[in-house]
């Protein structure tokens, strides 16, 4: 096999990860208003898809660059295969919402378009549309204006053909944005017996379209919505007397107005119409060109209704309070006492906040330090930093002002931020900080004490109850003081910075573990068991792959659990026949880090920001953090044996990238969050 195969394009790859998500809304044993969400999570990750990797391929093919070194082919083939799969996957993306709705329908639950409803549900929706929807709406005559209007990026519109009776009633077309981000894109009318009906914000205003029109002398209206989706890529300009958050706030506005790489539309629209709106749109590319059905947008249905049973969606589980953290005493003494760790959404991440809360009122404590990556909207964190300011510390956060698509929320909490008094950091020029690091320091009789908390995922409320992430909290100075140059490096970016625990990219991460997997190799090589198991969002960087390759060949046995995008092909004869790969894809989205490395014996337990992606380690400012404590190392590989063992929600991860389900051998079926989230309850205590 020739190097060019041996690896597997990263956009043909995640467009598989998206597979899995789709393989949930098919999956009847997962609750019926859960999967109509999984269409939602879906078509979400589609559009954040072609607005960035789409986008940025398609600029690669149209402006020529030797790009097949960068993405791992030839951008038009590319764009080629992706429109194929997505094509594909929009039509089995149907066939589930059909599915679903059948199901829906056989347990008296309709969702109904403007032509179903009787004279109640006519009346309801007409007063609806009169009191909330029609104050929300602007329609745009489009024969009256000289310059096509702006279509946003995210919103959705009914592009709508007026026609008469009267041959004297010219035909004449218009817009309406569907006004979704202040009105719920769900409307539940009256009950009709035991039966439940729903109707979808788009048919509302269909319904009511004489009504809109009314001062003209059509008689004839037919609406079909359509969707683009612009290049979110951010141009940054070097103007010098700019600040960063200057610069940064210019270019999320004008990414509002970046170039179209999608277009969606009804294909039942009227080829009149579609020709008009591809002519004024200047959409010339047939890659660009989706025909999609009645509804777009499907986002939207990540809050779809339950308006029936409790069954319909998962039960919810209770977060778990950690044993070490049961009493009232203080945090930050029980972290001096032991190392302990929280998985997010089994733990609450409640914790987390009380820690700071401690610390903004705790007299000896003097500073706390944190990277902030993404943050909730109505941050608890934030207000425990603004309440630590307040009170006296010393408070430093390292904002990301290029989290993409939390620009503007990034922007907003540093300047609460600022204004309480704390020191504000825009990270690294030419890095993206990624890390995930807390660090408290108090003085206790004369000494500075450190205190750690190092994880996986961002220090965000919101995510913590949907995302399986890890937190590491730890004094032990062979990690705080390391962490502590971490944040040194962010105020002296030009001092030397040395690491011998922390692996720290891109200082040396790609080095470091490079050299861990060469060590398994060596110890292959001299008749020594050898072993790697990484948990990972993505693999994808072409020269960790080659060496995990010459690992398998040098036969090191290799387990690797990738959620998303998965470059590396397994099970080759003569390359990777000793890895093997699984995705788990579920109810929580996996989004921990784990490597372990056999190491003769003697295994060295990793928790990481990072994945094995050529932005994270050369590119990005990540924390690769080492977990000493033996009662923690057991805990993660009770996990990852959870995660290894899973014959649920694990998917097999091969050439074909035809996620087929791991198979139930004889035994229990193992899902292993639901596992993972027994074995935290076995020695913890419920919320």
């Amino acid at each position: 096999m020739n190097n060019n195969k041996k690896i597997i394009n990263r956009e043909i790859s995640w467009l598989s990860f998206n597979h899995r998500v789709l393989q949930e809304a098919a999956d009847q044993s997962v609750p019926l208003v859960e999967r109509m969400r999984f269409l939602g999570i879906f078509s979400n990750n589609l559009d954040e898809f072609f607005k960035v990797r789409v986008a940025s391929v398609r600029r690669m093919r149209d402006l020529r660059l030797k790009a097949k070194k960068l993405i791992g082919g030839n951008p038009k083939k590319i764009l080629d295969e992706i429109q194929r799969i997505s094509l594909n996957l929009q039509n089995q993306f149907q066939e589930v919402y059909s599915n679903i709705l059948r199901e829906l329908e056989q347990n008296e639950v309709y969702l109904i378009n403007e032509k179903q409803l009787n004279e109640n549900q006519n009346l309801f929706v007409k007063q609806y549309f009169n009191e909330v929807v029609m104050p929300a709406i602007t329609p745009i005559m489009l024969n009256n204006v000289d310059i096509f209007p702006h279509l946003r990026d995210k919103s959705i519109y009914l592009a709508i053909k007026m026609t008469g009776k009267d041959p004297k009633v010219k035909k004449e077309y218009a817009l309406i944005e569907v006004p979704t981000k202040t009105i719920s894109r769900f409307l539940v009318l009256p009950l009709v017996g035991n039966k439940k009906y729903i109707i979808i914000l788009d048919d509302v205003i269909r319904a009511r379209l004489l009504d809109i029109f009314s001062i003209f002398k059509f008689d004839y209206f037919e609406a079909y919505t359509i969707k683009i989706t612009r290049d979110a890529e951010l141009d940054l300009d070097n103007d010098l007397s700019k600040s960063f958050l200057e610069i940064i706030a210019q270019s999320v506005k004008d990414r509002k107005k970046g170039q179209p790489v999608r277009f969606v539309y009804d294909r039942t629209m009227t080829k009149d119409l579609l020709n008009y709106l591809t002519t004024k749109l200047e959409i010339e590319t047939t890659d660009a060109l989706i025909p999609g059905d009645r509804y777009h947008n499907f986002k939207d249905f990540i809050n779809f209704p339950n308006i029936k049973e409790k069954t319909y969606e998962y039960k919810p589980i209770t977060p778990l309070l950690h044993p070490n953290l049961k009493s009232n005493n203080s945090i930050l003494n029980e972290i001096k006492r032991e190392d302990f760790m929280l998985h997010y959404p089994y733990h609450s991440f409640n914790q987390y906040i009380n820690l700071l809360r401690e610390a903004a009122i705790d007299p000896q404590v003097v500073s706390i330090k944190i990277t902030i990556y993404r943050i909730a909207k109505a941050s608890k964190v934030i207000t425990a930093l603004i309440n630590a300011a307040r009170n006296g510390k010393k408070v430093t956060a390292i904002f990301e002002l290029r989290a993409r698509f939390d620009e503007e929320l990034n922007i907003y909490w540093a300047q609460k931020l600022q204004e309480a008094g704390a020191n504000i950091l825009f990270g690294v020029k030419g890095l993206k900080v990624h890390s995930k690091l807390t660090l408290i320091t108090r003085r206790e009789h004369r000494k500075l004490i450190r205190f750690a908390c190092v994880g996986t995922g961002n220090f965000h409320e919101g995510n913590a109850a949907v995302y399986v992430d890890s937190t590491l909290f730890t004094a032990d100075a062979r990690i705080t003081t390391e962490a502590n140059k971490v944040f040194d490096f962010f105020e002296n970016p030009f001092r030397p910075h040395t690491y011998k625990h922390l692996i720290v990219s891109p200082v040396h991460a790609r080095r470091k573990i490079l050299n861990l997997i060469e060590n398994e190799i060596k110890n292959a090589h001299l008749g020594k068991k050898a072993s790697i198991i990484m948990k990972l969002n993505n693999l994808v960087d072409r020269e960790m792959i080659i060496k995990l390759y010459k690992a398998s060949k040098a036969g090191v046995n290799i387990q690797l659990i990738i959620r998303g995008i998965c470059s590396l092909i397994p099970d080759v004869p003569n390359m990777s026949e000793h890895i093997t790969i699984i995705s788990i894809v579920g109810r929580f989205l996996e989004h921990n880090r784990f490597l372990v490395f056999h190491n003769n014996g003697d295994p060295l337990y990793y928790i990481s920001s990072a994945d094995l992606m050529t932005r994270n380690l050369d590119h990005r400012v990540e924390v690769i953090c080492p977990v000493f404590n033996p009662k923690l190392q057991k805990e993660i590989n009770k996990m990852l044996r959870l995660y290894l063992t899973d014959n649920v929600k694990a998917r097999i991860i091969n050439e074909k990238q035809d996620n087929k389900y791991k198979k139930v051998r004889t035994g229990k079926k193992i899902n292993s969050q639901m596992e993972i989230y027994k074995l935290l309850d076995k020695d913890h205590i419920r919320k």
